[in-house]
């Protein structure tokens, strides 16, 4: 409106004071070629809303009014007060931004700086080739006070201090005179735009402003792009200069990371009550849980919908590495000095190793291009996983073996494998990784805490393909028979028989040689070789053979297939309705987009629950 009414001449005229309360009498630009009723006048003085209720009944008294229409627009209302705001025209002071910008343009279209994810740099360029000149005087209590003094007449003097400024005013006035400062203080934009230089003490030249100027990474959310960055950028490239003299930009690269909102998608806010303090979380679930939950949600391009359930999750999953440690411990798996992860000879050990070396390589990669949430996934796995389900299983039989070559190594191995673990774990769970490091050894073996320890660098020629198909074949086989009694719902109690067909003689005798271990995890009765399989059995298929499991008089072949319509006719109902709900243009063009994302998740959980259970229906029907 403001601009509509410069373009057009018009005057420009408060008829507010900053209280918005109407100001008429004494008002010369309202009162300027104007000949107002006594009544007019008289609502001088009046707040806002006490002057509209006065004119209505005016008009209504005069036989003026026409009538009242509901007419909704929009109108800004304060955050906090909820209030309407009123233009009011101020003195300010602006800022030539556009001069600014241009080299911030620039600098980011020559590859000085890069967006990550790339797609920001489009709106970073929409606010600087659109910019206006900007306001950096703000009316408020506190802040970096506008460095300007004002002579007697209100002559300005913009200084770096009282005593320069009063400098300038003698040469102007002739002699010394006392100068007013400037209430107003810089606008938060304008003196956070000189932090990455003016916290290594600048305007001095600091060791820390010639070490550390320009910074690396700049980790910040979209929503201050242009508030906070841009404004960086000016101000970096105005006032800092690189060992030749040019302009030098504060970071070589802006990380634009997601918004945390609610677990259905909707921004945090006191008024929606939906607001998940952190540090009411971190008293119930630990730093470090919190923590993991934002590096592992924290996927490129997508808001975090943070929840509850998923903080309870990774504290769990710190227990289970507490628990882990625990279990070296009271095996004696000691730091070993100087231990080399090639000298490994057992399978299961040089595994292990291998695997390590693959979780350092594939977190260095998603690390190096700002992939937090694959980063975390990688460290999980593997924690989890690798490290904790499976080699700690496979390596029992060796800590507790009367091999004392065997139970040396494997100690040894399993010790540098968890101080692999924690070293890399250590930027997502600082504080239990620092206990664990202290409490494993290896405070006491390196000298040093965890937070200063190397970064993990395997070579990956520690990889061992031999190792990887003898430990990995055998994983996957038990897997396999974990998850197919779980599908034909063996009880847990029961032992189980194993016939393996259409194999080679190497694999029968890599069966025959992991025969204790499977047995042990898959809970068999017995692991055995054959031609045909065994009438009554449940088959599935590995790269090179096939697995039956003969469960013919195991399980109630009737009261199995029963169970499972019945599960699939329920999932049936349930995908029939979440179709046609989905189907619906009404519902999708109404319903919140959180609710609409929650019945597509829905569907698709349901459609594969039912490909899985018709699968083991299948399976049933193959038993007679």
């Amino acid at each position: 409106d403001f601009e509509v009414g410069k373009r057009c001449g018009l005057a420009t005229v408060n008829v507010m004071t900053s209280k918005a309360a109407m100001f008429l009498s004494g008002n010369e630009a309202f009162l300027e070629g104007a000949d107002p009723e006594p009544e007019a006048l008289a609502l001088d003085g009046l707040d806002r809303y006490e002057a509209r209720a006065r004119v209505i009944a005016w008009f209504e008294a005069h036989d003026l009014f026409d009538g009242l229409d509901e007419n909704p627009h929009q109108v800004p209302h304060g955050d906090r007060s909820k209030v309407a705001i009123e233009p009011y025209l101020t003195d300010q002071w602006f800022c030539d931004a556009a001069t600014l910008a241009k080299p911030a343009l620039e600098a980011v279209q020559d590859g000085q700086t890069d967006f990550v994810p790339k797609n920001w740099e489009k709106t970073y360029f929409q606010w600087l080739e659109n910019i206006q000149p900007w306001c950096i005087s703000r009316q408020l209590w506190w802040g970096h006070q506008v460095p300007v003094w004002y002579g007697p007449d209100e002559t300005p003097f913009c200084a770096p201090s009282a005593a320069e400024a009063g400098q300038l005013a003698q040469v102007h006035y002739g002699e010394a005179v006392a100068l007013r400062r400037d209430a107003d203080v810089l606008d938060t934009w304008f003196s956070s735009a000189l932090w990455p230089f003016s916290t290594l003490g600048w305007p001095a030249e600091t060791e820390e402003l010639k070490r550390y100027y320009k910074t690396d990474v700049l980790i910040t959310g979209f929503d201050i792009i242009f508030f906070w960055v841009a404004r960086m950028m000016m101000m970096g490239l105005e006032f800092m200069r690189d060992a030749e003299g040019k302009p030098e930009v504060p970071f070589h690269t802006v990380y634009v990371h997601a918004l945390v909102r609610d677990e259905h998608g909707k921004k945090m806010s006191k008024s929606l009550g939906n607001v998940i303090d952190p540090l009411e979380l971190i008293d119930e679930y630990g730093a470090d849980a919190v923590r993991f939950t934002l590096a592992s949600m924290a996927a490129m391009g997508r808001d975090i919908k943070l929840s509850v359930s998923r903080v309870a999750g990774y504290r769990n999953f710190g227990t289970k590495l507490w628990n882990a440690a625990r279990f070296c411990e009271m095996n004696d798996c000691a730091v070993v000095p100087d231990f080399d992860p090639a000298s490994a000879t057992r399978p299961v050990n040089r595994w292990i190793v291998g695997e390590t070396a693959r979780m350092t390589a594939a977190l260095d990669t998603a690390l190096a291009e700002y992939r937090f949430n694959d980063a975390a996934s990688v460290l999980y796995d593997h924690v989890w996983k690798t490290f904790c389900d499976w080699y700690l299983e496979l390596a029992k039989p060796l800590l507790q073996g009367e091999d004392a070559e065997a139970l040396a190594e494997t100690r040894a191995t399993a010790a540098w494998a968890l101080g692999q673990i924690i070293a890399a774990l250590h930027p997502f769970m600082p504080f239990v990784t620092e206990d664990l490091w202290e409490a494993t050894g290896h405070k006491a073996q390196t000298g040093v805490m965890c937070a200063h320890a190397p970064w993990p660098v395997l070579d990956q020629g520690l990889i061992d393909p031999a190792a990887d198909q003898e430990v990995g074949w055998t994983v996957r086989l038990i897997e396999g028979v974990r998850s197919l009694r779980a599908e034909m719902n063996v009880p847990a109690g029961v032992q189980i028989e194993l016939v393996m067909t259409g194999h080679s003689p190497a694999v029968a005798m890599r069966l025959l040689r992991n025969a204790p271990l499977i047995q042990r995890l898959a809970r068999l009765s017995e692991v055995a070789v054959a031609e045909v399989a065994p009438e009554g059995s449940v088959t599935f298929a590995m790269e090179d053979c096939a697995v039956n499991l003969p469960l013919k008089g195991v399980i109630d072949v009737g009261a199995e297939t029963a169970r499972l319509n019945k599960e699939i006719a329920k999932l049936e109902k349930e995908i029939g309705q979440l179709t046609s709900k989905l189907s619906n243009e009404k519902f999708l063009a109404k319903a919140p987009e959180e609710i609409v994302a929650e019945q597509r998740e829905r569907l698709s959980i349901a459609e594969g629950e039912r490909a899985r259970l018709t699968a083991a229906l299948e399976r049933l029907a193959s038993l007679g």
